[in-house]
């Protein structure tokens, strides 16, 4: 599926496509994960530009999944595997 990486504005992240699922990432600097989410087709750039004010980050990352199954599914890993600051534990 397609990937895609913005700075992390609302400017930039209006650009990222929403015609499918998506799993994100939003990163530091170093390109470590500050936070990893899931959005549903329609809801993509609505559900990131939501972190704006709460979340530190330079760039967003996202990947387009065939469905938001798929797409909870790569953020659970996601979030097992690098445990990003902002994400609450045990999810």
């Amino acid at each position: 599926m397609s990937k895609k990486t913005v700075n992390y504005n609302k400017e930039d992240i209006k650009k990222i496509p929403t015609d499918k699922p998506v799993v994100y990432k939003i990163l530091t600097e170093n390109n470590k994960t500050n936070y990893a989410g899931s959005a549903k087709r329609g809801r993509v750039q609505e559900r990131i530009i939501e972190h704006i004010s709460n979340i530190q980050g330079v760039k967003v990352q996202i990947e387009q999944m065939p469905s938001i199954d798929k797409a909870k599914e790569k953020e659970s890993n996601i979030i097992s595997r690098n445990k990003p600051k902002y994400n609450e534990t045990g999810k």
